[in-house]
């Protein structure tokens, strides 16, 4: 049942759907034009989400409406200047936000670069370390430590036995780990 111009805000006090639906379709020139004024340099999907907004709050609200339909012409489009206001006042608001947000993520990516940085450097000395190994353990550690090797295939490359590659890992280590201490107490 379609309501008429003169029943629909009892209708719509009663929480009649019909009648949200009358004044979505008499009220959405309205609302838009007000929305789209206050919103200009916002997209359109701001726009038509601040529209939904405005007639959620009037079929939220339309109880305390009190008046006649050109009173509520007016009610519905303070609530739509309002909610376009508030809608412009929170996209500045995160839009200063977001720059505020720059030199952080400024300095994240200055750290990320540091952290980078160290990563190859250490990377690098672990290297130079490696090839001051002998040549079987400097293949073996390429092997298991770049090449991902398990210790079986690194023993069937090499002709060696796993407990012979096992060994070769322990006590290379254990140089690499001695060569690298004694490399920071020079530094």
């Amino acid at each position: 049942m379609k309501s008429s111009s003169t029943n629909y805000i009892p209708r719509l006090k009663k929480q009649k759907e019909d009648a949200l639906e009358f004044i979505i379709d008499a009220y959405m020139p309205l609302v838009k034009t007000i929305a789209t004024k206050i919103l200009h340099s916002m997209k359109q999907p701001d726009v038509d989400e601040c529209v939904n907004d405005v007639f959620l709050t009037v079929w939220q609200n339309a109880h305390q409406f009190e008046g006649d339909p050109q009173d509520f012409k007016k009610w519905i489009g303070m609530i739509a200047k309002y909610k376009a206001i508030d809608r412009y006042r929170q996209s500045k608001k995160r839009m200063t936000h977001e720059q505020s947000d720059e030199p952080l993520k400024q300095k994240a990516s200055a750290f990320q670069t540091d952290v980078t940085v160290m990563k190859r450097e250490e990377r690098n000395e672990i290297l130079a370390a490696i090839s001051q190994l002998k040549e079987n353990d400097r293949d073996i550690f390429m092997m298991k430590y770049y090449l991902e090797f398990s210790n079986s295939k690194i023993a069937d490359n090499l002709g060696l036995s796993k407990a012979a590659v096992d060994n070769r890992l322990y006590r290379g280590k254990k140089v690499l780990a001695t060569n690298l201490k004694l490399k920071e107490l020079f530094v």
